[in-house]
């Protein structure tokens, strides 16, 4: 799941050698175009495919630049419900940026950015960006193909009633509230159903699986390689339950756990994150005198906070000194679990001061989860459900024990508390189809919020073939130039080397 994408590199970086990705496999077999046809995992029948009819990429909007002149884009139909190939269908907008030296092209990367709910043809669109694209030499060997997956961005966004979200009760103290949360959720998810028709409740990751290979089949390709960020991470573990045969090579990047976590599992894991993280910037403020909160115990100043803002005692501070708008202990863990996201330790401390004296700013950022798009994918591909309001607070006080002097991690409560209440019940499982998978790469950074590193550890051993490599780090999506560029650099010589 994507929050802030920026990343701060710690000194201590961990390396791992690139030839490991080099020998994973021996025997050779480039991806080809072949017959153009969807894959059915469950008989291994095949339906055909229309072929791509490419044309010019929309402009971009304000304040975005207009496309790369190499992308070409177009739309691909597929069925709202694929229970029912026959049935209704919705467009699924496709970019793609040709690969600039067909001679050593090795075939077709999709990628898919995370959300959920991020539309993902961007990928393909501005595939050459020196800043956010490829390097060249990915662009010398792969067809870039970028997608929105279904009801996203330009493939016919959901259409709900928004002004429902501002009544939810963000974070509910007592069974009414909670009650109330689950029932407004309820109408939410009704006025989803209403406004976009059945296409609301087939948002799920296995849906977007298929309409992968849907894309695979109208690009007239055999195989493809797949390059998922953060929710991204789970498009493409579920193609390769689907369709393994499907696959020349897998990389994930900032990785879900595919284990589909309890409600409480899911919190604990972010929140335990965020817990292990605070303690690296108390080793930091240790050592460098520039910290705020030098020669305090910064856990014990967490601690304090977190009883003031229960008490009704923690105020906002000023330049001034403290003002009188209250902080309570839901907005301070929210605060923490947005603050220790990025790797910036002396501007944690000097908030974490302000906090502690009252003097000083602090900079909030609003609390609730107000993605529909997040919802109507999420509530569908796992079982956040909570009994009632009970069984709620006895998870919230078995997190803050496993979590101590943070409270919880504020994204992961967000997105279970949206679950609550939805009327388009969880999706089970798809079973997993025969055929060999090619060795898998995970990649992820050791102190990651949107995607605890416990989650990427159970998807590397989902496969029976995956490496894990990771990144001492802080932050999320470490696919990108700058900081963690080494894990562009091991997962493109992954991409571009494996032999399988």
């Amino acid at each position: 799941m994507n929050t802030s994408m920026r990343v701060n590199m710690n000194p201590h970086t961990k390396r791992r050698a690139l030839s490991v990705f080099l020998a994973m496999s021996a025997s050779a077999a480039l991806a080809v175009p072949g017959a153009a046809a969807v894959q059915k995992p469950s008989t291994g029948a095949t339906t055909e495919a229309p072929a791509i009819s490419w044309g010019a990429c929309p402009k971009g909007d304000p304040p975005y630049p207009d496309p790369s002149p190499e992308a070409q884009c177009a739309t691909v139909e597929v069925p709202v419900d694929w229970s029912k190939p026959k049935g209704p269908k919705t467009g699924i907008f496709v970019a793609r940026y040709p690969a600039t030296d067909p001679a050593r092209r090795i075939g077709v990367l999709m990628s898919n950015p995370g959300g959920p709910g991020a539309p993902g043809a961007d990928d393909a669109m501005y595939a050459d960006d020196p800043i956010g694209g490829y390097s060249p030499a990915m662009l010398q060997r792969f067809d870039m193909i970028g997608f929105d997956p279904r009801g996203i961005g330009r493939s016919r966004g959901a259409g709900c009633d928004e002004t429902i979200l501002d009544s939810i009760p963000d974070r509910p103290r007592n069974a009414a509230e909670f009650e109330r949360l689950r029932t407004l959720n309820g109408r939410l998810a009704a006025s989803c159903l209403r406004g976009t028709g059945p296409l609301a409740a087939h948002m799920d990751t296995e849906s977007v699986a298929r309409d992968v290979d849907a894309i695979r089949a109208a690009l007239g390709e055999r195989r493809i390689s797949f390059l998922g960020h953060s929710y991204g991470t789970s498009i493409g573990e579920y193609y390769a339950r689907l369709f393994p045969g499907n696959l020349r090579a897998l990389a994930l990047d900032s990785a879900t756990d595919p284990d589909r976590p309890s409600a409480e599992r899911y919190i604990t894991d972010g929140s335990v994150s965020v817990s292990n993280t605070l303690k690296r910037v108390a080793d930091w403020c240790e050592k460098d005198a520039s910290c705020a909160l030098k020669g305090q115990d910064l856990a014990a100043v967490t601690d304090q906070l977190f009883a003031r803002a229960t008490a009704g005692t923690l105020y906002d501070p000023g330049p001034d000194g403290p003002t009188r708008t209250k902080v309570d202990a839901d907005r301070l863990s929210g605060f923490l679990t947005d603050q220790l996201s990025v790797w910036m330790p002396k501007e944690t401390a000097d908030q974490l001061a302000a906090l502690h004296t009252g003097k000083g700013e602090v900079r909030w950022l609003d609390g609730g989860s107000h993605d529909i798009a997040t919802r109507l994918v999420l509530c569908r591909d796992n079982d956040f459900r909570i009994r009632d309001y009970a069984q709620y607070r006895a998870i919230r006080e078995r997190v803050a024990k496993a979590a101590p002097h943070v409270g919880y991690n504020a994204q992961a409560l967000d997105f279970v508390l949206a679950c609550q209440g939805w009327t388009m019940p969880p999706k089970p499982r798809p079973a997993r189809a025969e055929g060999g998978l090619p060795p898998v790469l995970v990649v992820n950074a050791t102190h990651d919020m949107a995607t605890p590193l416990a989650g990427a550890r159970r998807m590397a051993a989902s496969f029976p073939k995956a490496s894990l490599f990771t990144m001492d780090v802080v932050g999320h999506w470490l696919y990108r130039r700058g900081a963690t560029e080494e894990a562009m650099r091991v997962t493109d010589t992954y991409l571009t080397s494996l032999k399988n």
